[in-house]
């Protein structure tokens, strides 16, 4: 595998979720959304983001798989881990790593709509415009990056670089 080559410094996302938690904060002002991390990869820029919404609110955890041991998206999205509680009546932030395809971000706010939410709110670090398969629409995207595979930050290639401080491409 090669050599990982910088795509964002750790500072430029610390800037960039500070931006977003911001605006979430603003957003859900009055309110106590419940945060949702779509693992494994989210992880890091859940844990970032949800410090930097000064509101009272409630964390949750799904698991979901479309790529495998692969660098491109399989298109077929396996829920690993679903919630404990129910969404109904609830303000829902469901934050993502990385929108690629498109197709487990489609996936997961029609899943989710049919949960019954107050509001459904979909956060992404990133978004590969030019990679979607199928039209996608994301309320909050943290960066436009091109169709490279992009490692560290809780992004891993199979297992490797998930703990890269940074976003690279590889």
């Amino acid at each position: 595998m090669s050599e990982p080559k910088l795509l964002k410094t750790q500072n430029e996302i610390f800037e960039k979720v500070a931006e977003l938690g911001a605006i979430l904060t603003h957003r859900f002002q009055g309110k106590e959304p419940v945060a949702i991390c779509v693992l494994n990869s989210s992880f890091m820029f859940y844990s970032d983001l949800i410090r930097q919404i000064d509101l009272d609110l409630t964390c949750e955890f799904l698991g979901v798989s479309s790529y495998k041991e692969s660098q491109v998206s399989s298109g077929a999205v396996k829920v690993t881990l679903d919630l404990d509680i129910s969404l109904e009546g609830k303000d829902v932030i469901l934050i993502e790593d990385l929108i690629d395809s498109g197709l487990t971000m489609n996936y997961l706010i029609e899943n989710f709509k049919s949960r019954k939410p107050n509001s459904l709110m979909t956060v992404a670090l990133l978004q590969k415009t030019e990679c979607l398969k199928v039209p996608c629409k994301v309320d909050l995207v943290g960066f436009e990056v091109g169709p490279e595979f992009i490692v560290g930050y809780g992004i891993d290639s199979a297992g490797a670089f998930r703990n890269l401080p940074y976003l690279a491409t590889v």
